[in-house]
């Protein structure tokens, strides 16, 4: 007796096993797909802004530039890296880097790895080196962005011929913009433990003391502010009715010390700073002298200051109160003018 052949064995279906790995595949080629487009966009976002630098008046310039980071960051990095605005303010580093995760392309780390320096219109270039050096950008579209800088272990140095900066060091350098409600910004700015030069201005009044800066302001009506450049910027934003509330601040040099209790602040249209701040002084004659020494303000005007200072110290030892006026172009100590406002922007 024969018994049947049995039927041949089917074939095991084996794509339940490789389907893993075939959704990995193709989750890696879609992902590389999206780097592949933020990285063009990137690029893209960098061309947008230097010419729109350029068409501000601005000039925004590098030697090379590449981009990496696959798969989850992008990384850019710029060599040769220049900023130039019309007054001669100048922004220049040998190299920078930036990074964003490649899933959050709006908010940016940047580092000058190398140090950097800024020129000023008058005074020359100033190199600064450190043990960090780094800004953060997020929120773009935002008014204002938020934007911040991160400086520790500064020093600075003028090379012969430049104005002597006013300090050498500082521990710590910072710089914060925000957006806040109400259609708000925050200002926020400090200098710890700072070193003055002694042949600076700083120097004469701190000596080898520290010197520091304690700035904390809110801005009013941003949604107005805007435009081709900087000068347009301000002149919408107070027309808007912008205003900054400083809500406190503080300049210290050694044993003298300006601290701003409170005040508000706007431009005019002549693009210099206009409003008031009501302020307490210490050792302000000291301070006055060396402005007067230096040639910031005239004599006349300082001995009418110290004046105003000795009305205003009320039993207090060497601090006083009073009133610092920028109006009409003129910054005044009570009645006193001691000279030009600051400038905000050239006008056209």
């Amino acid at each position: 007796m024969s018994l049947p052949d049995p039927s041949a064995a089917r074939k095991p279906n084996r794509w339940p096993l490789y389907a893993p790995f075939l959704i990995l595949l193709a989750a890696a080629m879609a992902w590389s797909g999206v780097w592949v487009w933020e990285m063009g966009r990137a690029l893209t976002a960098l061309d947008a802004a230097q010419a729109s630098w350029r068409t501000a008046g601005y000039q925004l310039a590098w030697k090379r530039r590449s981009i990496g980071g696959y798969p989850f960051r992008l990384d850019v990095s710029l060599t040769d890296v220049s900023l130039r605005e019309p007054s001669g303010w100048a922004l220049l580093a040998p190299r920078i880097e930036a990074e964003a995760f490649a899933y959050a392309p709006t908010h940016w780390l940047i580092a000058a790895t190398e140090g950097l320096t800024f020129v000023r219109p008058r005074g020359g270039p100033v190199s600064v080196r450190g043990d960090l050096i780094r800004a953060s950008l997020s929120n773009p579209d935002a008014l204002p962005p938020s934007l911040s800088f991160e400086g520790v272990k500064l020093h600075f140095q003028t090379p012969a011929g430049a104005r002597p900066f006013g300090l050498t060091t500082a521990d710590r350098v910072e710089f914060h913009l925000r957006a806040g409600p109400d259609d708000e910004g925050g200002v926020f700015a400090t200098v710890t433990n700072g070193k003055a030069r002694p042949s600076s201005l700083f120097g004469r009044i701190a000596g080898d003391r520290p010197v520091s800066l304690d700035w904390n302001a809110t801005t009013s009506k941003m949604s107005g502010f805007g435009g081709r450049d900087w000068a347009e910027g301000v002149r919408r934003w107070t027309a808007g009715g912008g205003r900054m509330t400083v809500r406190k601040g503080s300049l210290t040099l050694g044993e003298a010390r300006i601290a701003v209790n409170s005040g508000t602040l706007s431009a005019g249209a002549d693009g210099r700073l206009t409003g008031a701040l009501d302020v307490s002084l210490r050792q302000a004659p000291r301070v006055l002298g060396a402005l007067e020494d230096d040639g910031v303000i005239a004599p006349e005007a300082a001995h009418g200051a110290k004046v105003v200072i000795e009305a205003g110290q009320s039993g207090q030892g060497d601090i006083a109160h009073a009133t610092i006026n920028f109006l009409a172009g003129r910054t005044t100590l009570g009645p006193v003018a001691v000279g030009p406002a600051p400038p905000i922007y050239t006008p056209d």
